[in-house]
């Protein structure tokens, strides 16, 4: 590892030019950052971090050892894939360059797995503000209470539960898909860790299984926490987007990284308001 110095408890990440903490923590795919001017904070992994980008370009990661560097947020942050490389390949064409230059430094974290599947479920015709509140409840509710922080619920905690239980998520119609994600996660009828090692197509419909997961869902949980990156998540904005920008076909250059495409054209679409608001 290169471009790394660990000093004072603190991890500092020199030249890392394709790393944008706003792009990255707030756009859609993570739902557990919250941000105090350059500060973010966030729980993942059961672990607490808080980080900011300097001025200078430096990223700190605080009050995190060298040893939970390495074996946690490395990984989680993508920081072994080569993202210039990705936007010069992108940027062969030219709509998709523009997606790039304006959603720079979007990088695709690695989460935990049972995490990804339930946040993603609470996602379904849902708002970013109150998935953060579901989330939030049902880590206050159910995880476990660490030094300030709470963790996010293991699949054999909440399979345990009613969907009494679940009413203080506020949550509706998703409760029962939550309650039957952890049911078939814990009692192993869906290998939730093994996805990675399956072709997409495979891992896609082992996910289906699983009551109110479709393919927007498993794409989402398949490219934000087990690194098929050509996975592609569609919902009626990125299909409008698509349509709009590229004639509904994905150009030629971006298939061997179709996911990380899309949060690049989902973020410049989105924000520019190019399909109204």
């Amino acid at each position: 590892m290169k471009n790394f110095e660990f000093k004072d408890n603190n991890v500092y990440i020199y030249g890392l030019s394709e790393f944008d903490l706003p792009h990255t923590l707030d756009c859609g795919q993570a739902f557990r950052w919250k941000n105090d001017g350059e500060i973010w904070t966030g729980v993942a992994f059961d672990k607490f971090l808080k980080l900011e980008k300097l001025s200078d370009g430096t990223i700190v990661l605080y009050d995190t050892t060298e040893e939970d560097f390495k074996n946690l947020w490395y990984n989680y942050f993508d920081l072994d894939r080569d993202y210039n490389k990705i936007v010069k390949i992108l940027s062969e064409n030219e709509t998709l360059k523009k997606a790039c230059e304006y959603s720079y430094g979007i990088r695709i974290l690695n989460q935990e797995p049972f995490e990804t599947l339930c946040s993603f479920i609470i996602s379904q015709n849902n708002n970013i503000k109150r998935i953060k509140g579901i989330i939030e409840r049902l880590c206050e509710n159910f995880g476990e209470y660490k030094n300030g922080y709470y963790t996010f619920p293991t699949a054999e905690k909440i399979a345990k539960l009613t969907l009494d239980d679940l009413q203080v998520l506020r949550s509706g119609f998703r409760a029962k898909y939550l309650l039957d994600a952890a049911q078939k996660v814990s009692n192993g009828e869906v290998d939730l860790y093994n996805l990675k090692n399956l072709p997409l197509d495979e891992a896609r419909t082992e996910l289906m299984k699983i009551k109110g997961v479709g393919p927007k869902v498993a794409d989402c949980c398949l490219l934000f926490s087990h690194r098929h990156t050509s996975a592609f998540p569609k919902d009626v904005w990125i299909k409008r987007a698509m349509e709009v920008l590229f004639q509904g076909e994905l150009p030629i250059c971006a298939e061997n990284y179709a996911g990380i495409a899309q949060q690049y054209i989902f973020f410049y679409a989105r924000d520019t308001k190019l399909l109204g608001e």
